[in-house]
């Protein structure tokens, strides 16, 4: 099966758990074929494609391989539509990510979006990426651009100017408008302590969301993500703050909308492994490492073993535990719970 043929059932035979899984097992012998390294990962683990019969049997790549492999599905002779890197910390290697096709990648981050919170046109969405500006090639300044695009109302980028951020939240305020505020949380936290040094309460309606990206990114002092969580609370006057777990290295996104409960779209999926045996799977509802399937990245590997501890639920649900002691810290959600 091409891997065109492949892409355009990405958003529709995943609506059920078997077409999602008759899927996964496609696009995994796809790659197993087309991805070199993803190959000769498979063959240092003795695994023949042939002989995978279900979901459970596919093997994780390690992610890093992202900072020293092309990790590449496509036709070697195409080229990438554009290239996402990860920020990294100092003395630290990055990611490199090259998209074949940024048309799939859109329509990933707006379904997703769709999914949990309706059409993007209907939001005003406000950001404060600092980190993410002041560099290139980052994946989520890309979704948020376009996620803006859709509403030209208000909303924009605003770095490190908490006075028109203010001014422009508490217009949208009084217009009705639906409001989000999006941000990596040492900014989300800049701009609460901004607030208090002034005195300043916002006005936001009910129905706000403040969502953090997570991380630091050696900003500030690591803290625990319900210490953020209540402090944004008491900034910004909401309910509950909501949380988006994504990475330089998949083109989907899981979303939170309170105590860091993450859900993922249908076309994603995250398990847990053991920790100690990483080829064994974690027993659900215990602490394991995370695992990714992510169908959005049918051109480069959709099976990723991500560095972070978690814990995958019954219903598919989980909660991101920190890094795993030793790895390195990514710059996209971590937090410590």
């Amino acid at each position: 099966m091409t891997g065109q043929a492949l892409q355009e059932r990405i958003f529709t035979d995943t609506a059920t758990q078997a077409g999602f899984d008759a899927l996964a097992l496609d696009i995994f012998r796809f790659q197993a074929a087309h991805c070199a390294p993803y190959r000769q990962y498979l063959d240092l683990l003795g695994v023949e494609p042939s002989g995978v019969v279900s979901v459970t049997e596919i093997p994780f790549l390690p992610v890093e391989f992202f900072k020293s492999r092309r990790i590449w599905s496509a036709p070697t002779d195409l080229h990438p539509e554009v290239v996402f890197t990860s920020s990294g910390t100092t003395g630290t290697e990055t990611s490199r990510h090259e998209v074949a096709s940024a048309e799939l990648y859109n329509a990933s981050f707006t379904r997703g979006f769709e999914h949990f919170y309706g059409s993007p046109s209907s939001w005003s969405i406000f950001a404060l990426l600092p980190s993410y500006l002041e560099r290139s090639g980052s994946s989520l300044v890309w979704m948020v651009e376009r996620l803006q695009a859709q509403n030209s109302v208000s909303g924009g980028f605003y770095l490190y100017d908490h006075d028109k951020l203010t001014a422009d939240l508490q217009k949208a305020a009084q217009n009705g408008q639906k409001i989000l505020l999006i941000g990596v949380a040492f900014a989300l936290l800049d701009y609460a302590e901004y607030l208090a040094s002034r005195s300043l309460t916002l006005a936001l309606p009910s129905d706000a969301v403040v969502m953090e990206t997570g991380g630091m990114k050696g900003k500030r002092r690591e803290v625990s993500r319900e210490t953020i969580h209540e402090a944004l609370c008491g900034a910004f006057g909401v309910k509950r703050v909501h949380s988006e777990y994504g990475m330089t290295e998949l083109l989907s996104q899981a979303y939170s909308d309170g105590e860091g409960l993450f859900r993922c779209p249908p076309w994603m999926r995250v398990a847990t492994r053991d920790l100690q045996s990483p080829l064994m799977p974690a027993e659900t509802g215990t602490v394991g490492g995370v695992n990714v399937i992510d169908l959005a990245n049918l051109w480069s590997c959709s099976f990723l073993e991500i560095q972070d501890r978690g814990v995958v639920y019954a219903d598919g649900s989980f909660r991101v535990l920190g890094r795993i002691e030793g790895a390195q810290l990514r710059g996209c959600n971590m937090l410590v719970e």
